[in-house]
């Protein structure tokens, strides 16, 4: 870096930008340089919202990488443009954050993942839940041995997304949105990756559904999975249900089980008798402002100070991505047993 603060740029100025930038502005190795965005007006309400008077504004991705200032950006764009804006940056050398999903179909995620290979960029992949409070919590109890070898997870994604949604209309089709895992439900098919320490190796048993004729796709799915470790499990995904959002974690262990935030351990409480529950803010809200964006940017800039590679960078994405497709598969084949990796 020619300059002394980590120079920060933001392309797509929607719901999730304003949370990016406030997370750079309080970290104090940042500095936020330029923010873009399709249209202009997009771009300069961001930097309006945020205080920024002298930030660079720009329409066109490639001039915002031309940008000698700009170091690392964030790829906040609709869905499907995620793919295009990742290789540009790979290209420039820059480092990048990307919004979930983080590929809408299979040959665009290999192109993804073999560019960054091939640039050396550090990469984070927006699961902002793995800072979540009690996530964390959970991954600590799991890693500590609380409830000993998983041998069955389950992980739900529920949040009924309708017009109020300020991305509703990209959001809704296959061309943009994609399908409800890819939308959605990928947090918490990461979310079970990460918590029990396999990747998946198996998708089967996938049926889609749901009532909302606006989505060009199921809105709902559920599935079966197997794990690289032996352990089965079970994913799902609904964007129009109507209920609050919930977003469900079991773990049944050989020496306990952990739902959501309550646990059961023969390991720590050998006489418990009944659920132990452990204050923590919960993933309990899907509005962006409730996420834990301060933690994930403050964990991309150190992996650009240290030059190390994320434990939630592309590279690790692609499973979770490959058994989002695989879900979407199985479905439409009803319910066909699909093996992992995908081959294009």
């Amino acid at each position: 870096m020619a300059h002394e603060k980590i120079g920060c740029a933001i392309f797509g100025a929607g719901w999730v930008a304003d949370e990016h930038i406030n997370a750079y502005l309080a970290d104090p190795r940042a500095e936020v340089v330029a923010i873009g965005s399709r249209r202009e007006a997009s771009a300069r309400a961001a930097a309006e919202k945020a205080g920024l008077t002298d930030v660079a504004i720009y329409t066109d991705i490639d001039a915002l990488l031309a940008d000698e200032r700009v170091d690392a950006l964030s790829i906040t764009g609709p869905n499907h443009v995620h793919v295009e804006h990742g290789l540009k940056a790979c290209a420039a050398g820059r480092h990048f954050i990307m919004e979930k999903p983080i590929a809408i179909d299979l040959t665009g995620l290999h192109q993804l993942r073999d560019a960054v290979a091939e640039s050396g960029v550090r990469t984070v992949v927006s699961f902002c839940l793995r800072w979540n409070p009690s996530l964390m919590n959970t991954a600590r109890l799991v890693r500590e041995g609380a409830i000993g070898r998983i041998f069955y997870a389950e992980g739900d994604y529920w949040h009924g997304v309708s017009d109020w949604y300020t991305g509703w209309e990209w959001a809704r089709t296959r061309a943009s949105g994609g399908s409800s895992f890819l939308f959605g439900g990928c947090h918490a098919v990461d979310a079970i990756r990460w918590l029990t320490g396999s990747d998946i190796v198996q998708v089967a048993g996938a049926y889609a559904g749901g009532w909302d004729e606006r989505y060009e796709y199921p809105a709902t799915v559920v599935g079966t999975v197997k794990f690289a470790s032996g352990a089965i499990g079970k994913l799902s995904s609904s964007v129009d249900c109507i209920l609050p959002y919930q977003f469900n974690i079991d773990l049944m262990g050989d020496q306990g089980s952990i739902r959501d935030n309550r646990v059961y351990s023969k390991v720590l409480f050998p006489e418990q008798s009944g659920w132990a529950e452990i204050p923590a803010v919960l993933p309990d809200s899907g509005d962006v402002s409730h996420h834990p964006f301060r933690g994930e940017i403050s964990h991309f800039l150190d992996c650009i100070e240290s030059g190390e590679d994320s434990y939630v960078d592309v590279a690790d994405a692609i499973n979770t991505h490959e058994v989002c497709l695989a879900m979407d598969r199985s479905a439409a084949e009803g319910g066909a047993v699909i093996d992992l990796p995908l081959e294009d």
